[in-house]
């Protein structure tokens, strides 16, 4: 597993935590078939955002059903052949979507999966629009 600390962003860190978590939970359990499972997670600071991604060599998914990822209870693969209640990423992208930020998606049938999220930076210094 790789791992870089992100920048500074704002929101809430306890839930932001939760939402990196539901996403790296997700891609060990999804990467555990692969010989090796690789997981790799960054995060790259950019003008007015910081963007985190979840890259793994799991089963992946077909991208046609992606819009489903996010909806309660929705699940692309059976719940015999991987555990789980089908709220981690509906959860996920309600933290973020609190935050202001952005979430998707991307995948290919046993490529793997990557899940990116976006947060808006916190500002450091500077006019903050106080007048």
């Amino acid at each position: 597993m790789e791992h870089r600390r992100p920048a500074h962003r704002l929101g809430d860190p306890t839930l932001v935590r939760q939402a990196l978590f539901n996403l790296v939970e997700n891609a060990a359990k999804y990467s555990r078939g692969a010989n090796p499972p690789r997981i790799r997670i960054w995060g790259q600071e950019r003008a007015t955002d910081v963007l985190y991604c979840v890259e793994d060599n799991g089963v992946g998914f077909d991208m046609n059903y992606a819009s489903k990822l996010f909806q309660v209870f929705q699940r692309l693969h059976r719940q015999e052949d991987f555990e789980g209640t089908g709220i981690g990423l509906a959860l996920t992208k309600r933290i973020i979507d609190r935050h202001g930020g952005t979430l998707e998606a991307k995948g290919a049938v046993g490529q793997g999966a990557t899940f990116s999220f976006t947060l808006p930076k916190r500002q450091t210094g500077g006019n903050r629009g106080i007048a």
